[in-house]
């Protein structure tokens, strides 16, 4: 498996330091926020390293995460557990805690998910999935513009990023949301990183939420996300499509694809996210 260059911030954002059989500690930076808390990808990837140094294989292939309480930047302990070592793939599960102000121990994330190494799969591919059309990068829209009043000043996450929106699924920035749930957009570290299929667990949680589309805005924290890696990706930007079908109770889910530059689907995920409310 390739290395990457520590010279990449998400790299060093995302290191971890095995400290004892199982037991990881982290430092979260608090550049990968968004709103009040930590982007739930930029987490997810903390952990899915850890799970790297953990288990036998390279990869992830399925990463399920259950989000507890919000993660702030600083000190973190990832404690991971060896479910099961096969010969193709391997299964374990981690915690993320952190330590509030008394002491006392808070869990952020609990985390099921199984590795492998995607360089050993076959190259068949049968599917009916199609990227997403939309526009070259340089035709769709940055964060600098339109207005960022629906992240806040406190959202840090997009200076990390290079994300360019699609103008067709960007009308909510401007008041004007199609209601039909779908955004679509270019996903890319911003000092140029390649992606690789532990970026991609940030990849899916990177673009503003579906529900933006649905004309509310506002933090939408994760409740439950899973993601599916299904390759490694080529070199280039990534495309990002996302939809919810389905608002009610207060929750909503939303299901993305990830698309590299060679037109291969590399990663899907799907999260239940509560809805952003009036007083959030």
């Amino acid at each position: 498996m390739a290395q990457v260059s520590m010279d990449s911030e998400f790299d060093r954002d995302t290191a971890v330091t095995s400290r004892s059989p199982g037991v990881h500690t982290a430092q979260l930076s608090p550049g990968w926020s968004i709103l009040k808390a930590l982007n739930g990808g930029y987490v997810l990837a903390v952990v899915g390293r850890a799970l790297r140094q953990a288990l036998p294989h390279p990869d992830p292939f399925t990463v399920s995460a259950h989000f507890l309480t919000p993660s702030r930047p600083g000190p973190a302990e990832i404690r991971t557990e060896t479910v099961r070592a096969g010969r193709t793939v391997s299964t374990g599960q981690a915690a993320l805690v952190q330590f509030a102000d008394d002491g006392g121990e808070v869990e952020r994330v609990r985390v099921l998910a199984t590795y492998g190494d995607l360089g050993a799969l076959t190259d068949e591919v049968r599917t009916s999935a199609k990227p997403p059309a939309m526009p070259p990068f340089e035709e769709c829209y940055g964060s600098s513009d339109g207005p960022t009043d629906a992240f806040g000043d406190s959202s840090t996450l997009l200076d990390r990023l290079d994300v360019r929106m699609d103008p067709a699924t960007s009308g909510w920035a401007l008041g004007k949301p199609t209601g039909t749930g779908e955004l679509r957009g270019w996903f890319a570290l911003a000092d140029g990183r390649a992606p690789d299929p532990l970026s991609l667990l940030l990849a899916v949680d990177a673009l503003p939420p579906a529900a933006f589309d649905l004309g509310i805005t506002g933090w939408t924290p994760t409740v439950e996300l899973t993601v599916h890696v299904r390759a490694r990706p080529a070199p280039g930007p990534l495309r990002v499509a996302l939809a919810t079908r389905n608002l009610a109770g207060g929750f909503l889910e939303e299901d993305a694809e990830v698309w590299d530059s060679a037109d291969r689907l590399v990663a899907q995920s799907r999260q239940l996210a509560r809805a952003p409310r009036p007083h959030d």
